[in-house]
């Protein structure tokens, strides 16, 4: 009983031995199966990545087709591990939320290029930094036209004045190429539209005409390229072109007819002024002759009053009034008499006329 109490242990135990050897031969197998075309991509292009490295990214979170994938294109076009490519690298990249695909075809395009020092933290940086790496090598490649102002903006043009008045009106096109080393930090198209066309007004508005700009446009683009508009910038500008150049309005003549008519206005009314101070002073003037008219006729109510007083208190006799009265009817005819002389001199004068 003994003997096959210990038979069917041991049988036991090599069935469980067996049962987790299949299980553990199913794990490998559907870890190897999941991997395999990873893992045979990876050892046929000299990536160096293995199943483990794949398991690993797993585990960490990371996308192991991206990461492979990503490697692959680096090997296959000549980029090893010796310019910072490598498998932790792109995982880093990968867990920062980094572009890894877009990071290595904008070094493959650099590397291709031989005229750009790109390297896989640079790549890295600026791709973190929310800037289209791929596109800005392209930019530095291929140069960039920028238009001056641009097409989607509500004014065509860029309006300024010479100091004749003259006003020009001008269209712009700038060409720059990226600048990898300004591009983390650095300014984008608005900054470079608004310096060009600040750069373009401040040029024409210190030409004495404007038949001199129109003589040289090339000035435009001289004045504004000395003054290095692209510093702190992501692109560096590699040459201003003047694309039209038409004329506009004499704003000098219309300024000074403005000006005029706003003269005339404060004159105007500098002399309505005036005059109406002149017609105040006037009734002021007829306020104060009705003052004095209305004084005399108050002596002149006295004055009866007083002789009568005279000639009751003895002062005046009765002949000394007679006289008194002979002089007053004496000095109203002879008044009469001027006024009558001074109506006819002037109704003769009328019917001269």
């Amino acid at each position: 009983m003994a003997l096959f109490a210990d038979t069917d242990i041991s049988n036991v135990i090599w069935i469980v031995i067996l049962f987790a050897l299949l299980i553990g031969g199913l794990i490998f197998f559907a870890i190897f199966a999941r991997y395999f075309r990873l893992y045979v991509q990876s050892v046929t292009t000299g990536a160096g990545i293995g199943i483990f490295d794949l398991l690993g990214m797993t585990f960490r979170k990371v996308n192991p087709t991206v990461i492979v994938r990503s490697k692959i294109m680096a090997v296959q076009a000549g980029l090893g591990e010796s310019t910072g490519i490598t498998s932790k690298a792109l995982e880093a990249h990968y867990l920062a939320g980094g572009n890894v695909p877009l990071v290595i075809r904008s070094m493959i395009a650099a590397a291709k290029a031989k005229t750009i020092d790109l390297d896989f933290k640079l790549a890295t940086a600026i791709d973190l930094a929310g800037r289209n790496v791929l596109e800005a090598v392209q930019t530095s490649v291929y140069p960039k036209v920028i238009d001056c102002p641009p097409r989607n903006a509500s004014r065509q043009t860029l309006d300024a004045v010479a100091k004749n008045g003259i006003q020009l009106k001008v269209k712009a096109r700038v060409t720059v190429r990226a600048n990898l080393n300004q591009v983390i930090g650095g300014a984008m198209e608005e900054t470079i539209i608004a310096r060009v066309g600040e750069g373009i007004v401040s040029a024409i508005g210190s030409a004495e005409t404007h038949l001199e700009v129109l003589a040289n446009p090339d000035r435009i683009s001289k004045a504004v390229l000395a003054r290095r508009l692209d510093s702190q910038t992501a692109f560096e500008i590699v040459s201003i072109d003047i694309a039209d150049i038409d004329v506009g309005q004499n704003v000098g003549a219309r300024l000074q007819a403005d000006q005029a008519e706003a003269d005339m206005r404060v004159a105007r009314a500098n002399a309505e002024g005036r005059r109406a101070m002149a017609v105040a002073q006037e009734q002021e003037m007829i306020a104060q002759i009705e003052e004095s008219r209305a004084k005399l006729v108050e002596a002149d109510a006295e004055v009866p009053q007083a002789v009568a007083d005279s000639i009751r208190g003895g002062t005046m006799g009765i002949l000394d009034y007679y006289k008194l009265r002979n002089v007053q009817a004496d000095t109203e005819m002879r008044t009469a008499i001027a006024g009558g002389g001074a109506q006819n001199r002037n109704g003769q004068k009328a019917q001269q006329s």
